[in-house]
């Protein structure tokens, strides 16, 4: 059941999002500087469910998994491009590369606690209790609502459900 009020604000809301994708991928990084073939089947997955929903793409790279190189480009997208939403893919599990949570928390503004919550617990449902090592986050960076997804497509389908359902609503705040 959803109350008047967060009705009345989904009403309210941008129905289209100005976003930019981000694959943190050191080995993906790598083949696309080499200029091997290879898929990014998690950035496609956001870019796709996110024009389904009218949305435009106005950023996509692919950078290593590098703390410092992570800030600065959402720094730079933030600063050059305007997007409401940026997402990201890759870096979010728990081994030692594994840097995109500890570079995304040094710039959030706000952290937004119930998403990585609600991704975790829809996880664990879907998908068995080694979920718990997922460190899907979001949080606001200058006005800009920020989602880290993890690598894998299986895990990005689930984060896009759940984003696609709240982005608008989500960034309405934000830009309040």
């Amino acid at each position: 059941m959803v109350s008047k009020t967060m009705e009345l604000h989904r009403k309210e809301a941008p129905k289209r999002l100005k976003v930019a994708v981000i694959t943190i991928s050191t080995s993906k990084f790598e083949s696309f500087i080499r200029r091997e073939r290879f898929e990014d089947k998690s950035g496609d997955l956001i870019i796709t469910t996110l024009k389904e929903k009218g949305h435009d793409i106005i950023f996509y790279t692919i950078i290593p998994d590098h703390k410092g190189l992570i800030k600065e480009y959402v720094k730079y997208i933030v600063d050059k491009y305007n997007p409401d939403v940026i997402i990201t893919t890759g870096g979010t599990g728990i081994t030692s590369t594994d840097v995109t949570i500890e570079a995304l928390k040094e710039l959030f503004e706000k952290e937004i606690e119930g998403f990585g919550e609600y991704f975790r617990k829809i996880s664990i449902e879907k998908s068995g209790l080694g979920a718990i090592i997922s460190r899907a986050i979001a949080g606001v960076y200058k006005k800009v609502a920020i989602f880290s997804l993890p690598g894998s497509p299986d895990g990005v389908k689930i984060g896009m459900e759940i984003i696609v359902n709240e982005v608008t609503h989500i960034v309405k705040h934000v830009k309040e």
